[in-house]
């Protein structure tokens, strides 16, 4: 079973040190929150595998990075409770695999971690809620939120670029939604979308966690450009990475390039994120094919498409600021 990666007697391996840097700053947050790395573990690298994996199994993908036996039963079952994984056994093994709702979830942020920037034609869709109870209304707006809107005025949302039926769509859950009112209009007169931006959403601490992701994560990349990755480390490093990534990334409103300043440390973290995935993970893979299983046997191998993360992203920036 592997075991808690720690801190070389050496520095010959430059990436396993780095790794072992950034499992001991995961393993100083208080909590340490086991289902959050499960959710990134099934997401980033179990999800393309067939979506399923023995408890055992789990139970070793957590060692590296601290997590016991004990605490990786806990989180998986409840995770279970809460719809993303369902349970099955088969004499005294047992595995969990992504419900149909958990993989609906995880496709959705999927596409926000890796897919390409969105383009932007230069027109707002406005937003206009009714009257709401402030539970709705709190619970409404963290949904717009999630969906790139941001409030320029008391329930008036923005959004760069949605159309009006990918509005009623995206909030088709919600009744509140049926009787808001949905404009598509541009700006005149004076106005900038840099007003508009600074109105409605506040991107200064998002700002503040980028720079200090490409902190964390910029000793991993250069030592990872410096000699092999082992296997493991691959898969710690790799798994590191998107968990921090995941985390900010999806509160992040997602404004088109052209809305946002050249030096946005946004950028820099999402090119720092492509480099370093890249960099581990054929030794994450192999890693995962050694450690991993679910009921019938090894886990199947990735889909095709996980190799083909970020590719995109940075062609579509590019594309856009031009």
């Amino acid at each position: 079973m592997p075991t808690a990666i720690a801190a070389p007697r050496a520095t010959t391996d430059a990436p396993g040190a780095a790794a072992a840097a950034l499992v001991t700053s995961f393993r100083r947050q208080r909590p340490l929150r086991a289902g959050s790395l499960i959710v990134t573990l099934f997401g980033d690298a179990l999800l393309p595998r067939g979506g399923a994996i023995t408890l055992g199994s789990l139970i070793q993908l957590a060692t590296p990075f601290g997590i016991k036996e004990r605490l990786v039963r806990t989180a998986a079952a409840r995770l279970a409770q809460d719809g993303w994984l369902e349970t099955r056994r088969l004499g005294k093994r047992s595995e969990y695999r992504l419900t149909a709702g958990g993989r609906e979830r995880f496709a959705e942020a999927t596409q926000r971690i890796y897919g390409p920037a969105p383009a932007w034609s230069g027109r707002w869709t406005l937003l206009v809620l009714p009257p709401l109870a402030a539970d709705s209304r709190a619970t409404l707006r963290r949904e717009l939120v999630w969906l790139g809107f941001g409030e320029i005025s008391g329930g008036v949302y923005a959004h760069a670029e949605m159309s009006r039926e990918g509005v009623r769509r995206a909030l088709a859950p919600f009744a509140a939604a049926r009787v808001s009112l949905v404009f598509e209009a541009t700006l005149s007169g004076e106005a900038s979308p840099a007003q508009l931006v600074e109105r409605g959403w506040n991107l200064k601490e998002l700002a503040q966690g980028y720079r200090r992701f490409v902190a964390r994560f910029e000793p991993a990349l250069e030592a990872a450009g410096r000699a092999p990755v082992e296997p493991e480390t691959g898969f710690v490093l790799r798994t590191l990475l998107i968990h921090d990534y995941r985390r900010l990334h999806l509160r992040d409103p997602l404004l088109p390039a052209r809305l946002l300043p050249t030096d946005w440390p946004g950028f820099q973290a999402a090119a720092l994120c492509r480099a370093l995935y890249d960099r581990v993970f054929e030794a994450s893979e192999r890693y995962l094919t050694a450690t991993g299983a679910h009921l019938e046997g090894p886990l199947p191998a990735a889909a095709a498409s996980v190799r083909r993360r970020f590719k995109t992203t940075a062609r579509a920036r590019a594309a856009d600021h031009s």
